[in-house]
């Protein structure tokens, strides 16, 4: 008997990766696979890659239900978990891969949510200096957004050793159409899709104050862009440098906040990050040059943004609530081809 947890959302994308790494996670025990509108249908029926779960059934997203976990993942659209959370008793540890708990301030959450703000709880992304030990002693802990963490780990280092100015910052960033969820919307059709390279809320998109909260950035223009591929994201992030530097310079920044980290890879100079090489992981590859023209500091970091994104991260994040090695149940290794 392992540790008992239970997912709320469970008929998504993000809540089929996490039913599929808690399958293999030799510490926890799925007790129930919540999901209102698929209640009482086979989970295969949704997910028929997950043929290890067996005649599971999803259940209804009631607070009974969910409570007899030791630890709750919610894994439900953006706005709709904090009702949730709060009616949970206070013992039970959550983790939240929505929105509703990411930011301090509530005037930027209103600004990019239009809702009431439901308070804030601890961030999850282990890697960031000092998370690490406040995540391992929270009861509740606010998962990162995909774009964000994608950004976060290619910049804080940057920000950090003084290197980039923080009022200058630019990102693009491409994702996979699973990052817009499993709703039937007719912009994601694969006849839309397929071929096609589109923008989207650009220049108010709400991993912004995200990005800007954890890093420290001040100055901070977002674009991201729909790919052609069901999951994935490549960042690509450039910063006006406080000083003359060099690429080696900037290698040595991400080098140093990373070293010993399991799930952050600075590559080989001169290997660029592909999204394909982090499919199914939890990992982040990495890289980094200047810019021979303007001298911008040029960070790019490829993700699988429903790994390290979204469910993976989650269970980072549980391991250390729990007590368990971080690296339990989660891989480094991505799938090919």
């Amino acid at each position: 008997m392992g540790t008992r947890v239970a997912v709320a959302g469970a008929s998504g994308y993000a809540g089929g990766e996490l039913l599929r790494l808690i399958a293999g996670h030799p510490e926890l025990e799925l007790v129930a696979a919540a999901a209102h509108s698929q209640a009482g249908a086979p989970v295969r029926s949704v997910h028929p890659h997950l043929a290890a779960l067996g005649d599971l059934t999803f259940t209804a997203a009631d607070v009974d239900t969910l409570a007899a976990a030791d630890l709750v993942f919610l894994a439900l659209p953006h706005g709709e978990s904090a009702g949730l959370a709060a009616a949970l008793p206070p013992t039970t540890k959550v983790v939240d891969l929505g929105a509703d708990h990411r930011l301090a301030d509530a005037a930027a959450w209103q600004r990019y949510y239009g809702s009431p703000h439901a308070g804030t709880w601890t961030y999850g992304l282990p890697e960031l200096p000092g998370q690490r030990e406040q995540i391992a002693t929270a009861t509740r802990v606010a998962n990162t957004g995909c774009y964000a963490v994608a950004t976060i780990l290619a910049l804080v280092p940057l920000i950090a050793r003084g290197l980039a100015d923080p009022d200058d910052v630019v990102v693009v960033a491409a994702s996979g159409t699973s990052g817009a969820g499993r709703s039937v919307k007719p912009h994601l059709l694969g006849s839309e899709v397929m071929g096609d390279l589109s923008p989207y809320r650009v220049g108010a998109h709400q991993h912004v104050p995200e990005i800007k909260q954890a890093t420290g950035a001040r100055g901070l223009s977002f674009t991201p862009i729909l790919a052609p591929m069901p999951r994935g994201i490549l960042a690509t992030v450039t910063a006006r440098p406080t000083r003359s530097v060099d690429a080696a310079a900037v290698r040595d920044a991400l080098a140093e906040a990373y070293a010993g980290e399991p799930f952050v890879h600075l590559l080989p100079e001169g290997a660029w990050p592909h999204t394909a090489a982090t499919l199914g992981s939890n990992s982040s590859h990495l890289q980094a040059t200047v810019d021979v023209d303007t001298g911008r500091i040029i960070v790019t970091s490829a993700i699988d943004n429903l790994g390290k994104g979204a469910a993976a991260q989650a269970i980072q994040c549980a391991n250390l609530m729990l007590g368990l090695a971080e690296t339990a149940g989660l891989s480094a290794n991505g799938v090919a081809p």
